[in-house]
């Protein structure tokens, strides 16, 4: 859907102004050069090493792909022959893309309007890539229980077999240090040094082989912009002679000649750093910014996995901007511009998913996380004048990317938070906050070397990660319902929506003569469904391993090339991974209608319940039975120890169950290769709730679930400040994978002085004293998303919080905005 720009446009430069509009009137639609490269070289190479066969590819993709410079833009570099046009990427799922194909136009959020030329040449292209996708050979590689199970919903990791893993910072601080020739060096080293005759050398040498390729592709691609440039300068200077010996009116015009000689001039300049950083490190901030831009874009063509981050932007480009705003190369205004140009190109990457997979990433999310402050590696404060410009620049253009993550800890500076809150006051859900004071020492605790902790970023939503050191899928592997599990616990194991007993239980609420039976019979399932989950896990991260290892990526995390392996195959310093739990408020407040109606007091009966719950609360007496679970049941982030205690002791089964498993890379180089929790389900709480039955909780059937770790939309009725309290009863230390927690506020909670200084102090109180994990805000009225819902066509660029990213509300579909204007709209 075209968005049009309608508000704070004057603030901005011609320049910005203009590709804003540009950009985000353009309709997404999709990109058939990839798919066509990568299937040439795929059928030219099928001999070759995989891993020698995904660079070749991506090499070759970015000699012969489309290189565009829009008019007027500074950072330059696409991902597709048009802007917001998504690739395909055959490699990895090809079924529903053909399955799906004639209705991208006809999504109900979430729409894509390919030409009938890239539809033809897909239904041609496609058809050679089945029987090898990664969909195929990861479904195959489940023992068939588990592929039962995860095709019945109840465990999903669809996201992680029809696209690449994502879910990752690179070490960009590596990347400006050494420039490309510097990566080169390294890798040339390694393999001059390898004994061919050890089968192990042997392997090194084609993930070597494969590295060069594929950073030699990279060097092409750049230089291809450099002559695009010069091109382009050239195309400048013949134009404004044309005009000159013409005569006509435009020759007379000093303002247009002005334009056009300013423009040539920064085409030079944008070819001038483009051929520098081909090869060498970068000189300049605008040198390090493009080259950082550049790696950003090509792990995205490489994969097509979501959450691909740039970690502490202001700490690895500040040594560039601070010695050229010294000497004058630069300055602030400029600086802003850039940076401007960057989140602008950002918002050009694209990414068409799944339909089915779509709602669970609903507003067509990239998660490109941008963190700043938190501290340095020596614990001091870490803000710095760049850390200030950044956070200007994407609160002056409100664009659902870069992800903007800010890293608070006890001295951040509370000028610092005050502008921090006048962003989040512009209410387009930026930027999140990231509790230093929980997460450094939850990393040690897990054995990252101090240094390290003190260096992690948010990746993609809230997760977080060290840049160039972890493996990939920081979390994010696969999505649990709790509440189909809930249910099957109530049920003597049977799950309602496939018709199986996948786990035998112990009885049904029926039989259980006292609640701790029901606890007991929690555990059971909950022990076996966090085992299916790693067992899924398993099969998917095996094929990712076999089929499609990411070389580029690999080339930037430490220590891959020391190691002479890919990150899949445990070339990395760190790899912890989690997967995410949906439905966690549910699961507290089911179990305490449980016990405090049933068991205690009698009022709702065991039989009674469970008729009720398969009625979805119809017939007689249904309704008023609903209303007494809603309403006289204690509801989690009430800051009620009756439920918040139950919660805790429910999800920690979960999460002591899955501390005695381990993922694929488990003793094969990196620290850790241990499972952690996390809440960071994204907009997967709506198609969760539309596959599971109606809930203890008051819950109607097919309605979403709680989203992350907040609590469920109504249901906190005590104020923000109780919502804290019940979040940081939770087992935090151990949810490294996330604590997701959004607040809704009306705009005037926060339109005063007093009134920001009221929410920096409350959020203080939370993360110092509470020690929460992360916090973000919504501050949008339920009237103007109303009022969106109804006339789309005058909110085109409005931007909402969905979960731990935000989008624009109109683009996503009818039940993601409902599940958006139902969150519980706070007071201070």
């Amino acid at each position: 859907m075209p968005i049009a720009v309608e508000k704070e446009t004057a603030q901005f430069p011609a320049r910005i102004r203009r590709l804003k509009e540009a950009l985000l009137s353009t309709r997404p639609t999709i990109c058939t050069e990839r798919a066509r490269i990568y299937t040439d070289i795929y059928r030219r190479y099928q001999a070759k090493p995989v891993v020698v066969r995904r660079a070749l590819a991506l090499a070759e993709t970015l000699k012969r792909m489309t290189v565009r410079i829009e008019p007027g833009e500074l950072i330059v570099g696409n991902q597709a022959s048009r802007p917001r046009a998504a690739p395909i990427f055959p490699e990895y799922a090809v079924d529903w893309i053909l399955e799906e194909l004639d209705d991208f136009a006809r999504r109900p959020g979430d729409a894509f309007y390919p030409s009938m030329e890239a539809a033809a040449e897909l239904r041609e292209l496609l058809p050679f890539w089945r029987g090898q996708t990664l969909i195929e050979k990861g479904t195959e590689l489940m023992p068939e229980l588990m592929r039962e199970i995860h095709d019945s919903g109840i465990i999903r990791a669809e996201g992680n077999l029809t696209s690449g893993d994502g879910h990752i910072a690179v070490s960009y601080e590596k990347l400006l240090r050494l420039g490309i020739v510097g990566l080169l060096e390294e890798v040339r080293a390694h393999r001059s040094r390898l004994d061919l005759t050890d089968w192990a050398d042997l392997h090194r040498e084609q993930f070597y082989q494969a590295v060069e390729v594929t950073l030699e592709g990279v060097a092409a691609f750049i230089e291809r912009f450099a002559a695009e440039a010069e091109a382009l300068a050239r195309s400048q200077a013949a134009s404004d002679a044309d005009s000159g010996r013409s005569g006509g009116p435009e020759a007379a015009d000093p303002s247009r000649e002005d334009q056009v000689a300013e423009r040539r001039t920064e085409l030079l300049t944008i070819a001038g750093n483009c051929r520098r950083i081909a090869s060498d490190p970068p000189e300049t901030f605008y040198q390090a910014l493009q080259l950082s831009y550049f790696v950003q874009l090509i792990l995205q063509i490489e994969s097509n996995g979501h959450s691909v981050s740039f970690g502490r932007m202001d700490q690895f480009l500040y040594p560039f901007f601070r010695r050229d705003l010294a000497s004058g190369v630069i300055d602030e205004g400029r600086a802003l511009e850039l940076l401007e140009c960057v989140w602008l190109k950002l918002l050009a990457i694209n990414k068409i998913r799944p339909w089915s997979h779509t709602r669970y990433s609903a507003g067509s999310p990239l998660y490109q996380n941008v963190t700043i402050a938190g501290q340095t590696i020596e614990g001091k404060d870490a803000v710095n004048p760049l850390t200030y410009l950044i956070l200007e620049s994407v609160g002056a253009l409100q664009l659902p990317q870069p992800n903007l993550s800010v890293r608070y800890h006890r001295g951040l500076p509370q000028e610092f938070m005050a502008r921090c809150i006048e962003v989040i006051g512009k209410g387009f859900g930026m930027p999140a906050f990231n509790n230093d004071e929980i997460v450094i020492p939850a990393l040690v605790a897990l054995g990252v070397e101090r240094a390290d902790a003190y260096d992690y970023s948010a990746i993609g939503c809230i997760e977080v990660a060290v840049p160039g050191t972890w493996g990939y899928r920081c979390t994010g592997m696969s999505f649990l319902n709790l509440a189909r599990v809930l249910l099957a616990t109530l049920r003597n194991g049977f799950d309602a929506d496939s018709s199986r007993t996948f786990c035998p239980g112990s009885g049904s609420l029926a039989d259980f003569a006292s609640f701790d039976e029901v606890m007991t019979a929690w555990k059971r399932q909950i022990a076996f469904y966090a085992r299916a989950t790693v067992a899924i896990d398993t099969a998917v991260d095996t094929a990712l391993e076999e089929n499609v290892p990411d070389i580029l990526c690999s080339s930037l995390v430490d220590d891959c090339l020391g190691r002479g392996k890919t990150l899949k195959e445990g070339g990395a310093k760190y790899d912890f991974i989690s997967g995410l739990q949906v439905g966690i408020a549910n699961l507290g407040n089911s179990l305490a209608a449980i016990r405090h109606l049933v068991f205690e007091e009698g009022r709702v009966g065991k039989q009674e319940l469970l008729d009720a719950l398969e009625a979805n609360f119809a017939g007689e007496g249904g309704e008023k039975l609903r209303q007494l679970l809603v309403n006289r049941a204690p509801k989690y982030g009430n800051d009620d120890d009756s439920v918040d205690r139950l919660l805790v002791e429910a999800y920690g089964a979960f999460i002591d169950e899955l501390a005695k498993y381990h993922n694929t890379r488990f003793g094969r180089g990196p620290i850790g290769g241990t499972y952690y929790a996390g809440t960071s389900s994204i907009s997967s709480n709506v198609p969760s709730g539309a596959a599971v039955g109606a809930t203890p909780d008051g819950r109607r059937a097919r309605t979403p679930l709680a989203e992350g770790s907040s609590p469920a939309s109504g249901s906190d009725r005590l104020g923000p400040t109780a919502v804290f309290k019940s979040v940081a009863k939770l087992p935090t230390a151990r949810i490294t994978g996330g604590v997701l927690l959004n607040q809704k506020l009306s705009p005037q909670a926060i339109a005063t002085p007093g009134d920001r200084a009221k929410l920096i102090s409350i959020i203080r109180a939370f993360f110092d004293n509470l020690k929460g994990w992360h916090v973000q805000y919504n501050i949008v009225s339920r009237e103007t998303l109303l009022d969106a819902q109804a006339h789309p066509e005058e909110h085109r660029d409005l931007v909402v919080r969905v979960a731990g990213y935000s989008a624009f509300f109109v683009t996503l579909s009818r039940d993601t905005q409902d599940d958006i204007i139902a969150r519980t709209e706070h007071r201070l």
